[in-house]
């Protein structure tokens, strides 16, 4: 099957068809919802799915399941190797093999406000991704800088997004 036919960029193809037409149509909307739950634990809901956020004792938690920032490594991840699937097969590039680990580095003193210099998340992430395949290594490194290039999820990290918050208070 020659590159251009498979199935992500037949899905490419058809969005960038649909967005030439209409550009709004490239425009997308995301959301989730969360209920305190048990302790410091919460309830989220996306799509049809819900997850459970807890945290560890050392952080207040019950440590029923994974927590928020473990929650964005896997978020890192997982859209990497979406991002991986879906710029290789652009790129007509094959692989064999792919894993990836991450892991990063968090600072409590933010989170607790034990320091003002210190913030509240990650001052540093390390992604390793190990990658087993017939195509040569200058491939998989223009692989690599498309996956930072375009992954969403690392784009959040990278590029500041703007969030607002309103609060509803209800007596």
């Amino acid at each position: 099957m020659p590159a251009t036919a498979t199935p992500l960029n037949k899905i490419a193809s058809a969005t960038a068809n649909a967005v030439s037409t209409k550009p709004t149509n490239g425009q997308v909307i995301f959301a989730a919802s969360a209920v305190a739950a048990d302790g410091v634990s919460s309830e989220i809901s996306l799509r049809s799915f819900s997850i459970t956020a807890d945290e560890p004792p050392t952080l207040g938690g019950n440590d029923t399941a994974p927590n928020p920032v473990e929650y964005y490594l896997a978020a890192l991840l997982s859209c990497q190797v979406v991002t991986y699937r879906f710029w290789a097969e652009r790129l007509g590039i094959t692989f064999d093999d792919l894993q990836l680990t991450a892991e990063g580095d968090l600072d409590v003193r933010g989170f607790f406000g034990l320091a003002d210099d210190v913030r509240p998340g990650f001052t540093a992430v390390r992604v390793v991704a190990r990658i087993t395949g017939p195509a040569s290594d200058d491939d998989y490194r223009r692989l690599q800088e498309t996956v930072e290039q375009h992954c969403p999820v690392q784009d959040l990290t990278v590029n500041p997004t703007p969030v607002s918050t309103e609060l509803l208070v209800t007596r």
